[in-house]
């Protein structure tokens, strides 16, 4: 644990120095993490910040995100890593749910970062975590992270929002969830503790983990045993805040602000066996 929290600081303390860029090289290593169990008190923590059902036999679609947590910020805070850590802005994420995870299960825990991108606010991150039983693979995901600096690029043209989805239930969401959150993920980026760290990187308040507003849209929603989520990160939920969850009966949802400013367009779709999508 020691270890871990030096190669994060060090991360951390290199971040002002990083020069981003997509043509940059990454770390091409894999992480891979045998024998991983849940610790089920954390996990019941995790779900009563969430408003996931506590006890259940499964864990929550969502949560394997968190188990592979520490090896993502392993590789991208080692040296090699071209984007600053500090700041890193979670920007989306798809999810295969390839069956029941069992909460007493033993697995397999693999992470890497598959490429850089171009983005028109900077440059983006994909880092995909799998994780298998008995030597299949029961979930995988791919999160994009976004380090915004200037581009010399032309910007990609923006998408209009659709129409907002009939409303399911408004929340108010309370000034410490990014830190309640982050105790329960690990995930303490200064951008969701505290005002004042988050405005160090260009934020006015502390603003809601993205992989939170997913969990929480999900545990209204509900997922299939075997199922893909995706979930698009629009805008930042500022801290605290009264948002409205939306949802249209055929998998989408959405999680709205203010005068309707969108902030999480996603979706759920039932998979068959073979992998392949249909409608739910």
């Amino acid at each position: 644990m020691a270890g871990e929290l030096l190669h994060l600081a060090s991360g951390v303390l290199r971040s002002p120095f990083k020069r981003p860029s997509a043509e940059a090289e990454f770390p091409r290593e894999r992480l891979v993490l045998p024998g991983v169990r849940v610790d089920q008190e954390r996990l019941a923590a995790y779900e009563r910040v969430c408003g996931f059902p506590t006890g259940d036999s499964s864990i929550p679609v969502t949560y394997p995100h968190v188990l592979g947590f520490p090896s993502a910020m392993r590789l991208m805070s080692d040296r090699a890593f071209p984007l600053p850590l500090l700041g890193l802005v979670h920007t989306s994420v798809e999810i295969t749910r390839h069956g029941a995870l069992p909460a007493a299960g033993a697995y397999e825990l693999a992470v890497h970062i598959e490429r850089l991108a171009p983005h028109r606010r900077g440059t983006e991150a994909t880092v995909v975590t799998g994780m298998r039983a008995g030597g299949q693979v029961v979930w995988e995901s791919r999160s994009t992270y976004l380090a915004r600096h200037r581009t010399e690029s032309p910007a990609e043209p923006r998408r209009e929002a659709p129409g907002p989805l009939p409303l399911v239930a408004e929340w108010r969401l309370a000034e410490d969830i990014g830190r309640r959150y982050g105790a329960v993920s690990g995930d303490r980026n200064p951008i969701h503790l505290h005002p004042l760290t988050a405005r160090l990187f260009g934020f006015p308040r502390a603003i809601a983990h993205g992989m939170w507003t997913v969990a929480r849209c999900l545990a209204a929603h509900g997922t299939p045993a075997h199922a893909v989520v995706r979930a698009h990160f629009r805008a930042p939920v500022l801290l605290p805040a009264t948002v409205t969850y939306g949802a249209d009966g055929t998998g989408r949802f959405e999680l709205r602000g203010g005068g309707g400013r969108p902030h999480l367009a996603g979706e759920v779709r039932a998979i068959d066996t073979g992998g392949s999508p249909r409608p739910r």
